[in-house]
């Protein structure tokens, strides 16, 4: 059964038409994510679905009893809460029962009616739906999931960063478990660890799932289907985001529309595909739907309006610096309070691109200000080498900030006459008016756009970049990957898009543990070897236990024992299961008996039913003890 259903959803802003006549149902397991550029309506849509919004025309049905729950860029609004308590809200459905089977026994503790047996048999129903007594350690999961530890449960939500309240919304959301989760942007300010959970979570659970990003890589592992949204148009395709650029690509060059771009662009996608295989487990997704390409390329044209506004731009060829181009010597970097690094060394080389990973509050952002002269090392050697041109681009885009106008912002930092300044705006989608905008009403795209239009206008040789991509669109994110790639100079970069990372790097350069190791290859390469590191620690771990019971007997003899001692423990667990189903039939006819009123007639009889019904319960919950002790013992004797 669908668990939403939008028919014809039109909506407009300001009297001028956002999209119309969009439809889809989405089901149980479902993952639709939203593509189009910024404004096309994606958030829009999302606060539709949660109810937030009417549209003009159309109508949205929700599943009757079906839970939603928006994560969006929104802080909370009590400051003053605690996390731990901000994130267990969004069970306030289990925090409810919880109280109200605590208030009902109170109540049977001195006799109780049948009424009142009724609905405590009801909460319990409830609370076994919704998790039973272990849905608190799932909160507890998803929190350690996005990068929150146990410390971090008592601190009011006033002490955490804004990308901190961003994870801490999205923990609240997943922690709901919603029949219908939406979420907007829910990569913003997770680090890689953190991205991948987060993808391992999403495609486990049963809830519907309506989500806009921008890390291709993240929409490749999570989605199910697109649903594109495009000059007020909404287009549906059933499969991965990669088949669906392919099929879009393949539409275009069947309408005779810009045949070299479109080629481009699917030779892009078969590159993408190519990069995502760095883990077998995605190999299989990766080319579900690329059969499906051929047929799609057959099917007739047909007229369809679109944005064809597109962002391309390229570096201009850099000056030719010494051959090293930055180099850190018996570096020290701190923060108040904090050692980040210790006698850090790197070089960095002419035309070499490296990447920089590490987990959030590593100190990532400080060592790459220092490398960038934007702040000092507190002692040790950080330098530039000759004839270096060095342009930097903080995660702030502070070179698009202050007072004036777009095309001030652009004169001033580049020392522009009006007509260039204007022409080199406009290759970075600033037409028209656009360029007379205040600094302070332009949007996070806006202003990343024009701190890359300043920075590509620096003539630099080397870039040292900071999450270039916060606030990108895709295409803009494809376009800065182009620009990048056929960079001639040197490249430093942190960023958390994945498919950047592995497109543009060289050199993988780990920060962890407070020291700087060098990894010679792109950054899927090194992923690749750690997992498979990991996994030979795990095998080196089984290895050396099975070792360590075999010392205990000679080889054969310990086999035996430890084959003798595993049928032992599975047969104590069969034994244990016949007991637990015996156990809790007698619960059930104990808990029938006590829906009699006359159980509980007068207090002594109260006093015995509350005894065998503590008593009955009891012994089943020991009885699942003792057969989760034995599954253990088994599974170790196995090993």
């Amino acid at each position: 059964m669908a668990i939403a259903t939008a028919t014809s959803l039109t909506v407009y802003v300001g009297g001028k038409l956002l999209f119309g006549d969009v439809s889809f149902k989405l089901e149980p397991g479902d993952r639709m994510t939203l593509s189009g550029r910024n404004g096309a309506g994606k958030s829009t849509l999302l606060r539709a679905l949660s109810g937030e919004l009417n549209p003009e025309e159309g109508s949205i049905s929700i599943q009757r009893g079906a839970r939603v729950a928006l994560h969006d860029q929104r802080p909370p609004r009590d400051s003053s809460v605690k996390l731990g308590d901000y994130v267990f809200s969004g069970r306030s459905d289990m925090l409810e029962t919880e109280a109200e089977l605590a208030r009902l026994e109170g109540e049977m503790s001195g006799g109780a009616s049948e009424e009142t047996m009724n609905a405590y048999s009801a909460a319990q129903g409830r609370l076994e739906a919704g998790g039973g007594y272990r849905w608190r350690d799932e909160v507890l999961e998803v929190l350690r999931g996005l990068g929150f530890g146990p410390e971090h449960a008592d601190r009011e939500l006033k002490t955490f960063s804004g990308g901190e309240l961003t994870r801490a919304s999205l923990a609240r959301a997943l922690a709901a478990k919603p029949d219908l989760l939406l979420l907007d942007e829910p990569t913003n300010h997770l680090d890689i660890p953190s991205l991948e959970w987060l993808e391992r979570y999403l495609v486990t659970i049963d809830s519907a799932v309506v989500l806009v990003a921008h890390d291709r890589w993240f929409l490749e592992a999570v989605g199910t289907s697109v649903l594109e949204l495009e000059a007020g148009r909404a287009r549906f395709f059933a499969g991965p985001w990669h088949a669906w650029r392919q099929e879009q690509a393949a539409r275009q060059i069947a309408l005779g529309k810009a045949i070299d771009r479109q080629e481009a662009e699917l030779a892009r996608m078969e590159r993408f595909v190519e990069r995502f295989r760095y883990k077998a487990s995605k190999a299989k997704q990766a080319q579900s739907r690329v059969k499906q390409i051929d047929k799609k390329k057959k099917e007739g044209p047909r007229t369809e309006k679109r944005d064809t506004r597109h962002l391309r731009f390229s570096f201009k060829p850099p000056e030719r610096p010494g051959r090293v181009v930055l180099k850190m010597a018996e570096a020290r970097i701190e923060v108040p309070g904090r050692v980040l690094l210790e006698d850090a060394e790197l070089e960095v080389e002419r035309g070499e691109h490296v990447v920089l990973v590490g987990a959030n509050g590593s100190g990532k952002t400080t060592m790459i200000e220092t490398l960038a002269g934007q702040r000092q090392p507190a002692s040790g050697i950080v330098r530039t080498g000759h004839n270096v041109n060095l342009g930097y681009l903080s995660q702030h885009a502070d070179t698009a900030s202050g007072a004036g106008t777009v095309l001030d912002a652009a004169q001033r930092e580049t020392g522009l006459t009006g007509p260039k300044a204007r022409a080199l705006l406009g290759g970075f989608l600033f037409s028209g008016g656009d360029v007379e905008k205040q600094l302070s009403d332009i949007s996070g795209g806006e202003q990343r756009r024009l701190s890359l239009a300043i920075l590509v206008s620096s003539g630099a040789n080397v870039l040292v970049l900071d999450e270039p991509t916060n606030h990108l669109d895709i295409e803009s994110r494809e376009a800065l990957e182009d620009a990048l790639t056929e960079f001639e100079g040197s490249v430093v970069l942190i960023s958390h898009d994945r498919a950047l990372l592995e497109a543009v790097g060289s050199r993988t350069i780990v920060l962890a543990d407070g020291k700087l190791t060098s990894h010679p290859s792109g950054w899927a390469e090194y992923q690749r070897r750690q997992d498979e590191r990991e996994s030979e620690s795990d095998a080196a771990a089984k290895g050396a236990a099975k070792k360590a019971k075999a010392s205990n007997g000679n080889g054969a003899a310990a086999k035996r024992r430890d084959d003798k001692a595993a049928e032992k423990a599975v047969r104590k667990a069969a034994r244990l299961e016949q007991r637990i189903e015996k156990a809790e039939a007698e619960l059930k006819a104990v808990e029938e008996e006590l829906a009699d009123p006359a159980a509980w007639a007068n207090p002594t009889r109260t006093e015995q039913a509350t005894a065998k019904h503590e008593a009955a319960k009891a012994a089943v919950e020991e009885l699942v003890a003792q057969w989760e002790a034995a599954q253990g013992a088994a599974e170790t004797a196995a090993t």
